[in-house]
């Protein structure tokens, strides 16, 4: 008689919490299911705290409520499927503003993550390259081709457009700048759209007409009581052994599966599993592939990562602007690359003794020495520039926090999808029952790593024989 299947996921972030759960779902009836977890917290970059006895969000903020089709984003799918959706909200305020030349400009309409697709409507912040965006007579990118989209963007409406538009949005997405990141993994319906289109304008159009919105529709969601309520309810409906400090240090192939050195050193643990769900970032990933996948640990270590922080301040009564929040060009020479007014932009969070929480974002790739600051001093310069960009002099907090994300963002060079693909085929041919997941390889935001994590415990399903359900 065939024994129940037992699958490890290693990393309990929202990525291996949505694998567990697809597990629970779509495995046979009995498998067991263990989370590794190596921190003593999960949900990895999913933190709700609580500032002047509210919840307020350390790390992720929201999530996109459709995907790139214009479907049900995974997000929402999985809080449905967790009994969640009513508890979905959506931001009240939607506007958000660009700091230039020390003030604030609305961002304006039209642009895909900054890249405009009407270069009249950008002229209040930024000044198009006069006819650079010309008829070629072939499409912008070849069909196999990825390439930084601040070279494209450069090349066809100048300097300015990527400085102080495309850089700011993405700078906002992944602590990193718009000269360094692919095309096609961080814009990747673009990249489609620029296979086949003669012109960036025609482009961005044909991006945006390709996933409509209805009118009105939200954008953006989060859960009323914060994020962390999505995790604990993964946590419960995948009825996994949740293994907190728990490090796995080795993976090791065996006749029938995969053996998980877990542990100290000293007093190490051997756990033998069928199946690994490998939902780490990058670096942690490939120190546990270099023994069964040496090749393959090589392909997934070179990317890389940016660190930040997020400072959050609760503020008495302060004269803050009705909008969500405003991005910060590099240019603009702030440490500040980012802020939310928490309680503008969402409207669950208002309080009736009029505090404001406000969160300010610090770190650029390549900026980390920005970050080696204590956090009075870093709390205290993010007070000092909100203060200028708002031409106020913000009241002291009555309550603050810094949470610090040591390597949260991933940086996504120019062909990265390939190597990635690369390096999945060749695990798959060497290891169907050890899978990638989350962590960064697809894509940044809770619906990618969502999807990521499902899709990973499918193939694990098929490697071992298929579904019972």
């Amino acid at each position: 008689m065939r024994q129940p299947w037992r699958v490890a996921v290693v990393g309990g972030g929202i990525a291996g919490l949505a694998a567990a759960v697809r597990l629970r779902d779509r495995a046979p009836a009995g498998t067991e299911i263990t989370v590794y977890e190596q921190s003593g917290a999960l949900g990895g970059k999913l933190r709700t705290g609580e500032l002047a006895g509210q919840p307020v969000e350390f790390g992720a903020e929201s999530f996109l409520m459709r995907d790139p089709t214009g479907a049900e984003s995974a997000a929402v799918a999985l809080a449905r499927r967790l009994g969640l959706a009513e508890k979905i909200v959506h931001p009240t305020v939607g506007q958000a503003a660009l700091v230039v030349d020390g003030g604030l400009r609305p961002i304006p309409g039209g642009t895909l993550v900054g890249v405009p697709g009407d270069l009249d409507r950008v002229t209040t912040v930024a000044r198009p390259a006069a006819d650079a965006d010309t008829d070629g007579g072939r499409p912008l990118v070849g069909p196999d081709a990825d390439v930084s989209v601040g070279a494209l963007v450069r090349s066809r409406f100048g300097d300015e457009v990527v400085e102080r538009l495309v850089d700011p949005m993405l700078g906002g997405v992944y602590a990193g700048r718009a000269d360094d990141l692919s095309l096609v993994t961080t814009m990747p319906a673009l990249a489609r759209a620029a296979r086949v289109e003669h012109t960036l304008v025609g482009a961005v159009r044909a991006a945006q007409a390709a996933a409509p919105r209805a009118p009105g529709a939200p954008v953006f969601g989060t859960l009323a009581g914060g994020l962390s309520t999505l995790v604990e309810a993964a946590v419960t409906a995948s009825g996994a052994t949740v293994r907190r400090d728990a490090a796995v240090r080795e993976l090791t192939p065996t006749a029938t599966g995969w053996r998980l050195t877990v542990g100290p050193t000293r007093d190490p643990e051997l756990v033998d599993v069928d199946a690994v769900v490998l939902a780490v970032p990058a670096r942690p990933a490939a120190r546990l592939l270099a023994g069964p996948a040496p090749a393959v640990a090589a392909g997934v270590g070179a990317l890389d990562y940016a660190s930040v922080a997020l400072v959050t301040m609760v503020l008495p009564q302060p004269r803050l602007p009705e909008l969500s929040g405003f991005l910060v060009p590099s240019t603009e020479g702030l440490l500040i690359k980012a802020a939310t007014f928490f309680t503008t932009k969402w409207g669950h969070l208002r309080r009736p003794d009029g505090l404001a929480l406000v969160r300010a974002s610090v770190g650029r790739y390549g900026e980390e020495a920005h970050l080696q600051r204590p956090d009075a001093d870093l709390a205290a310069t993010v007070h000092r520039e909100l203060s200028a960009v708002l031409g106020i002099p913000l009241p002291a907090p009555v309550d603050g926090h810094v949470q610090r994300w040591g390597g949260a963002l991933p940086q996504y060079a120019p062909g990265h999808a390939d190597r990635l693909a690369a390096a999945r085929t060749a695990l798959r041919a060497a290891h169907p029952t050890l899978v990638l997941a989350g962590a960064g390889y697809d894509g940044v935001g809770i619906p990618v790593c969502v999807r990521s994590g499902e899709t990973a415990a499918e193939e694990i399903i098929t490697a071992l024989g298929g579904s019972a359900r």
